[in-house]
C-alpha cells in the first residue's frame, strides 16, 4: 500500500473514537471514586448498627456489637478488660452523650493500620463522637485519635 492509496480522513470515525476514550476514561474515574469512598462501607455499617442499638436504648444488643458476639453473656470472663457496667456507664442515659435520640455517621477514615475511625454526631451536638471499628472482625472500641470531616472538600477527597 502506498502513500497515496491511504484511507480518506473520517472526522466522524475520528469523533466516535475521542468520544468513546473520554467515556471510558470518565467511567474509570468515577468508579475509582466510588470504590474509594465506599472502601469503609463494613465498617460503617457495623458503627451505624451499634448506634442504631444506642439509639433503641437495647444496651445489651449494643454490647454485642461492641465485642462481635450476641451470645457475650455466656462467656463474660472474656470481656473483663471492659465489663459490661463500665460500657454502660460509658454509653448509657448517664455517660457523656446521654440518651442516643439520633445519630449520624459522617465520615470514617483508614489511617493505615488494622482499623477505621468513624465520626458520628450524636443527638446533633457540635461534639462528635468517634469509634475504631477493627477491619478484621468488625469489633469497636476507642479511637487512637479524632478526625475532623464534614466540609464538602474533605467529603470529597476523604
Amino acid at each position: 500500500m502506498a502513500l497515496m492509496d491511504a484511507d480518506e480522513y473520517d472526522p466522524a470515525r475520528e469523533r466516535r473514537r475521542r468520544t468513546l476514550i473520554l467515556t471510558i476514561l470518565g467511567v474509570l474515574l468515577i468508579g475509582s471514586w466510588f470504590a474509594y469512598h465506599l472502601r469503609d462501607h463494613p465498617e460503617r455499617a457495623t458503627a451505624r448498627r451499634f448506634f442504631a442499638a444506642l439509639e433503641k436504648q437495647d444496651y445489651q444488643r449494643a454490647y454485642g456489637i461492641w465485642f462481635q458476639d450476641p451470645i457475650w453473656k455466656q462467656h463474660l470472663a472474656k470481656y473483663t478488660n471492659y465489663p459490661f457496667s463500665d460500657f454502660y456507664r460509658d454509653w448509657g442515659p448517664g455517660g457523656e452523650w446521654g440518651l442516643v435520640k439520633s445519630y449520624h455517621i459522617d465520615c470514617s477514615l483508614s489511617p493505615g493500620g488494622s482499623g477505621v475511625i468513624v465520626q458520628v454526631t450524636i443527638n446533633q451536638r457540635a461534639q462528635h463522637a468517634y469509634v475504631w471499628v477493627q477491619k478484621l472482625d468488625h469489633t469497636l472500641s476507642f479511637p487512637p485519635q479524632e478526625i475532623e470531616c464534614g466540609n464538602w472538600w474533605t467529603w470529597l477527597s476523604e
